[in-house]
């Protein structure tokens, strides 16, 4: 039994290395994808975990006979810190480069522009250890859900608590193309709803029972009904923006940016992809999703049996003139979409004067805001409401 106590500690450390690794390395498939996305977005709890680890061989003295692995464990408890502390060493430089991003963009001190109403409601800093440990909280709000703008596809709306005239936010959902629905990312269409926007969470269909341009066709019909019934659900049309995550911020920028479109006052991109042709021809490694059997299932076939569809759903093939402003979110440790991807989309919309900030978080992976309070979402959210608000007066 002594022994068993003993080796407590080592029991622990391990634990936290299992679970800290990922910080560092790419899964290889979905199964480990997830801890691969978490890790560096709960640093701050891993961390914790880590140092309770190395404080219990204090506490749990071995005998002499397990001296080596007691010297062994502290070791690696050391080493699992120094993961933990990698993405918060990164934030400073990070911050840096995204306000630098901002003030280029939008204007030196763009938020004195921004009323003072609006910008009591923002997040303080882009990162809170308090905030990454109790959470994110929104103050209560309308709720609408299930409201049908087509047959088989419904629609939620988020509206602040009081009547008004709010600025409106479309929100599409990401998920492969295959799969999801308008409840997904509810706390951050709570969260802007809270801030004083009217959130429209809209559905579309899923591939591959249902094949490109599909998708891009239900999201066309659903700005149109949210278009239709701005004056009802309290939306000033005149300051409307879409935002969009993985799979669905491909299909906002893809509508917003089509030659026919109505004008959004912003687009707000993250983690999306731009070329579905260099997408699948020169896929990430690795590649945990299959990326180009997602694509195969999206559009149908592969860029050689279907270049032009492959050209028509590539949002960076529609940069050839002025587009509403833009924010893009990348992870710099995303293998699903890579963030050069968004930087050359980036380059593309400045050249045609298009006001684009791109922010690259170099930790995060791939649908870092699923942890909305984890490191890379304060970070993403503290710029996104900045960048909405002063695109949306």
């Amino acid at each position: 039994m002594a022994v068993f106590f003993a080796l407590i500690p080592l029991f622990l450390t391990l634990i936290g290395l299992a679970l800290s690794i990922w910080s560092i390395f790419p899964a290889p498939n979905m199964t480990l994808l997830p801890l691969s996305v978490g890790a560096p977005e709960i640093c701050v709890w891993l961390l914790a975990f880590n140092m309770i680890g190395l404080l219990s061989y204090v506490v749990f003295r071995q005998p002499e006979f397990l001296g080596i692995l007691r010297w062994l464990g502290i070791g690696l408890s050391v080493m699992t810190m120094m993961l933990n502390v990698h993405p918060l060493l990164q934030l400073s430089g990070t911050i840096k480069a995204a306000n630098r991003s901002m003030d280029q963009t939008l204007g030196h001190n763009y938020a004195v522009n921004i009323p003072a109403e609006i910008r009591a409601n923002f997040r303080p800093r882009p990162f809170s250890v308090l905030t990454a440990l109790r959470g994110i909280d929104a103050a209560p709000i309308r709720i609408q859900k299930r409201i049908e703008f087509a047959p088989g596809l419904a629609l939620n709306l988020y509206q602040p608590i009081n009547s008004g005239k709010y600025p409106g936010v479309i929100q599409v959902y990401g998920g492969a193309w295959r799969a999801g629905s308008p409840d997904h990312d509810e706390k951050f269409s709570r969260y802007l709803a809270s801030r004083g926007y009217v959130v429209v969470s809209i559905d579309y269909r899923h591939a591959p029972q249902h094949r490109f341009p599909a998708q891009l066709d239900d999201v066309k019909m659903a700005i149109e009904y949210v278009r239709l019934h701005a004056g009802q659900w309290e939306i000033d049309s005149d300051r409307m923006g879409i935002i969009g995550r993985s799979a669905g911020g491909h299909l906002a920028t893809l509508a917003a940016y089509q030659p026919d479109a109505r004008p959004f006052q912003a687009v707000v991109s993250y983690y999306a992809p731009v070329d579905l042709t260099v997408g699948y021809v020169d896929p990430p490694m690795p590649d945990p999703i299959d990326s180009r059997q997602v694509m195969r299932d999206f559009l149908g076939g592969t860029p050689t049996d279907l270049p032009e569809l492959y050209k028509q759903a590539s949002p960076g093939q529609l940069v050839n003139r002025q587009l509403p402003p833009t924010l893009l979110v990348y992870g710099g440790q995303d293998h699903l979409v890579e963030s050069r991807f968004g930087r050359k989309l980036a380059t593309n919309l400045q050249t045609f004067g298009t006001p684009t900030v791109f922010i690259e978080i170099p930790w995060a992976n791939h649908a870092f805001d699923a942890i909305f309070n984890g490191t890379s979402n304060q970070l993403a959210l503290y710029y996104t409401e900045r960048f909405l608000a002063r695109s949306l007066m």
